[in-house]
């Protein structure tokens, strides 16, 4: 097996150069976090090392490992843990490539070829929420024990409110309207935290599904990046996904995408759902998603210096406004979360 050890940022030139079973090591590009991630090739064989702070107190408690064993067990598609070095921070993963959803979808030719794809994906989803969500009252997680209620929901807003317009556009919202776009979120979220709940991936989108070739089985479509899994609505992570900030999906293929997972979902799981009811879920948690994710985007500029994903917020916008246009009620939000923003 690799040595871990040798994985050190400063050290990886070097050791390429004294190791006989090492034939390279690729830097790779990573998503939104801190981790760092490296491709080797030992033996003519591929690896990925993710590299985080060190965790020697956790160690196998670490809530990458502990989920990532959890869904392998209930046979989810996830990538597997080849070896762990906690004291330095090193996980060994299998390769999975490079092509992620979003990257597969640059082959789209037609919306037929476009709708294939994501039925694949959410067949990955449905399974994930039926086979990995906690049997009654399980608590043996800590991803079981934790969920969207309305602290965390509104949590989230609040973020977008303070790393977008006040430290991003600089706005300076008055009292009563912060007081009116507070109010309208603060009315969502308690609708959403009232919804019946599954393991929710948290950040399940296009970057986050991987697609290897498999020359028995053709595509394999495994989630990555689910270590901040808790407990939420069905629709949370279908939203994340139909409503993503990185592809935009025409209305009438949500719509057929919407179809095909409440299809999947009764056929695993065997519960009925109530269609008008899982549409207004899933119209309002896009908007709490999307409002969440607009945030995220300007704190790594606010805090990292990384303008990269500050593209993906006008795109993000666009699905809150489609959606929030469809609630005459919470015309008021929309109006003041708009107002600040084309300000």
């Amino acid at each position: 097996m690799v040595d871990l050890l040798a994985l050190g940022d400063e050290e990886v030139s070097n050791w390429v150069k004294n190791s006989k079973s090492i034939q390279s090591v690729t830097r790779l590009p990573g998503d939104a976090s801190t981790r760092k991630y490296y491709r080797i090739v030992s033996q003519n064989q591929s690896y990925v090392v993710m590299r985080m702070d060190p965790f020697p107190e956790q160690k196998s408690s670490l809530p990458f490992l502990v989920v990532q064993a959890h869904l392998e067990k209930a046979g989810v598609a996830v990538p597997r843990v080849l070896e762990v070095d906690s004291d330095r921070g090193f996980i060994l993963l299998e390769d999975l490539g490079d092509v992620t959803l979003l990257r597969k979808l640059q082959e789209v030719g037609s919306a037929d070829v476009e709708r294939h794809m994501y039925e694949k994906v959410i067949d990955l989803l449905v399974q994930f929420q039926v086979s990995a969500s906690p049997k009654k009252k399980d608590t043996s997680l800590e991803a079981f024990r934790l969920r969207f209620d309305h602290e965390k929901l509104m949590w989230e807003i609040n973020f977008t409110l303070e790393n977008f317009y006040q430290l991003y556009l600089k706005r300076e919202l008055p009292a009563k309207d912060l007081g009116l776009i507070q109010e309208g979120f603060s009315e969502i979220c308690s609708f959403l935290a009232e919804q019946p709940t599954v393991l929710a991936h948290r950040d399940f989108h296009s970057r986050n599904v991987m697609v290897t070739a498999d020359e028995n089985q053709g595509d394999r479509w495994i989630m990555i990046d689910f270590q901040d899994a808790r407990m939420g609505p069905i629709q949370y992570d279908l939203a994340s996904l139909l409503k993503d900030s990185y592809y935009q999906l025409e209305e009438g293929q949500i719509t057929s995408l919407i179809d095909y997972y409440i299809a999947r979902y009764e056929a695993l799981s065997g519960h009925p759902i109530d269609r008008p009811h899982f549409m207004h879920v899933f119209d309002l948690m896009a908007v709490q998603r999307n409002f969440k994710a607009i945030g995220s985007f300007a704190s790594f500029m606010n805090r990292r210096g990384d303008p990269v994903y500050l593209k993906y917020i006008g795109n993000t916008f666009e699905n809150i406004r489609r959606n929030l246009l469809k609630y005459p009620k919470y015309f008021k939000l929309r109006e003041l979360l708009f107002h600040y923003y084309y300000f």
